[in-house]
């Protein structure tokens, strides 16, 4: 098989360690991976500031791009993370081969975050924001709510989950092309269980007319089913 470029975007209080399961096994097939952690979080959780917006997060990925000078790339978003790819998409087309959203979130230009989540969802992390840091940042939920529930899956990521910079949830996402931007995308779902705030994101893609693959896994698949995961991104993806 060819060998690919991957490059993963991580979700909400995740980094790039919770790729590396995944990417393990890809490097051992023979591609390439890198996965880069967002400004504020995981290792670069000592930049936190409310000065961190989405548009932060799409910079980090393009910076990536560019630095790292990848090209060919599939680039992989999960859940929170497919809004910085899509943003990613509008600015460097040509750096990318495939978009993939691993039940992942995409917005149209003008939109935030906070927009597409139940109200009641919405309300709750707002005022849980602003109860724990003053609106500065979203402190993690408990692994169970990705539906992890295997004990040394659970461990490894409470030990690493840090907070969310929350002005990342309320700054929206400024596009000068439709999502995607051209590019061929895809959609993975995850489906055991489902993950309730990525509904819209998936009505979203089969309206797109995206294929959509489904994973027999809870929302962090990257690390509760790696080697399916993998698998599917091998070679599952049309």
């Amino acid at each position: 098989m060819t060998s690919r470029t991957y490059v993963f975007v991580h979700g909400v209080w995740h980094g790039g360690w919770c790729w590396f399961r995944v990417a393990d096994i890809l490097r051992e097939r023979g591609h390439s991976v890198s996965a880069p952690t967002q400004t504020g979080l995981g290792e670069r959780a000592h930049l936190l500031s409310k000065d961190i917006t989405i548009r932060t997060f799409v910079e980090d990925i393009v910076a990536h791009l560019q630095f790292e000078d990848l090209r060919d790339v599939v680039l992989v978003g999960h859940s929170f993370g497919g809004i910085p790819i899509t943003g990613v998409a509008d600015l460097l087309p040509d750096r990318i081969a495939k978009l993939v959203y691993l039940d992942a979130i995409m917005l149209n230009s003008g939109e935030t975050w906070m927009d597409l989540l139940p109200e009641d969802m919405a309300r709750d992390r707002t005022d849980l924001a602003n109860q724990t840091s003053g609106g500065l940042s979203l402190p993690p939920a408990p692994p169970e709510s990705f539906g992890v529930i295997r004990p040394q899956d659970v461990a490894f990521l409470q030990s690493r989950l840090t907070p969310h910079p929350f002005r990342t949830f309320t700054t929206a996402l400024n596009l000068n092309n439709p999502i995607g931007n051209g590019i061929p995308a895809a959609y993975i779902e995850c489906t055991d269980p489902p993950y309730r705030p990525a509904k819209v994101a998936l009505e979203r893609a089969q309206g797109f007319g995206w294929p959509v693959t489904r994973i027999a896994s809870g929302h962090d698949a990257m690390v509760t089913e790696p080697l399916a995961l993998a698998d599917i991104l091998e070679n599952d993806l049309p």
